[in-house]
């Protein structure tokens, strides 16, 4: 189960490895927490579109993802809260999904916890990955939603935090390009990192035989990305030789430590529901 705060989140972060187990024969649930409807229009080309319902087009999209990923899809029904900005930050709309209640949103993803039953979760760190209020609130109702349903029989086995776009990948892919005397289409990202927490990268599952799906479901997101944008800019031929892998951080094991090394995110489970 791969729980995301909104619909294109879950192609941006672990596609390629969710490719990859469905097409070894798991089944892959992801779960998207909000539809997006507060996002923008990224895409250039559709700037000019007439879109006025976002939230229907997101929905179509997200249903092209999940068909060209092959993965299960299940909405868990919270409106986004969209991304704050200014100084001071404004107050979050009435109702959205970071300012309701985390029990509230935690019961309805522990039930699909305790249907779905799986072995694995992915998800963000605590600080969201990026300080979006919808991912940082995703943390949170994760984590209480699997010790509910821990309660209710049904204990997950291991818990990952999404970890792919990490400044070592960016770098690496940076200076490939450059050598090629190609633009460096991360030099604006680098030059504003911010180190935010200490990421302990425990697992790199090897999935580069799935980068093209990884950008064809993301590209099935037509509103929130530029296909010219630098999501595309590296050729995926020196994506599989630079950085053929997808990177993820154990946070919770229940089968064996979490300070590990390992390239399966499915390492040490136990493969019984009983």
């Amino acid at each position: 189960m791969a729980v995301h705060a909104h619909p294109d989140d879950e192609s941006s972060k672990g596609a390629a490895t969710m490719a990859k187990y469905v097409r070894a024969g798991h089944q892959v649930l992801v779960i998207s927490c909000t539809g997006g409807e507060r996002g923008d229009i990224l895409n250039p080309g559709l700037k000019d579109s007439g879109i006025t319902n976002l939230l229907e087009v997101r929905k179509s999209e997200m249903a092209h993802a999940q068909e060209i990923l092959g993965v299960d899809h299940h909405w868990l029904g919270f409106e986004d809260s969209g991304f704050p900005q200014g100084d001071p930050l404004p107050p979050l709309p009435a109702g959205c999904f970071a300012d309701i209640p985390v029990e509230i949103p935690a019961a309805l993803l522990a039930e699909k916890i305790l249907e779905f039953r799986p072995h694995v979760i992915t998800t963000y760190d605590e600080l969201g990955g990026y300080p979006h209020p919808d991912h940082i609130r995703t943390h949170e109702v994760t984590m209480a939603a699997v010790a509910l349903a821990r309660s209710g029989g049904w204990q997950v086995q291991k818990i990952y935090y999404n970890q792919q776009h990490t400044r070592a990948r960016l770098e690496a892919l940076s200076a490939a390009m450059l050598e090629l005397g190609l633009p460096n289409p991360y030099e604006s990202w680098l030059s504003n990192w911010q180190d935010r927490r200490l990421v302990n990268i425990t697992t790199q599952v090897e999935c580069s035989a799935f980068f093209e799906i990884r950008a064809n479901a993301l590209l099935a997101h037509a509103t929130q990305v530029d296909p010219g944008g630098q999501w595309f800019a590296v050729p995926i031929s020196l994506q599989r030789e630079i950085w053929p892998t997808e990177e993820f951080e154990l946070a919770f094991s229940a089968v064996g430590e979490i300070d590990v090394s390992e390239s399966d995110l499915f390492a040490g489970v136990v493969d019984d529901d009983e």
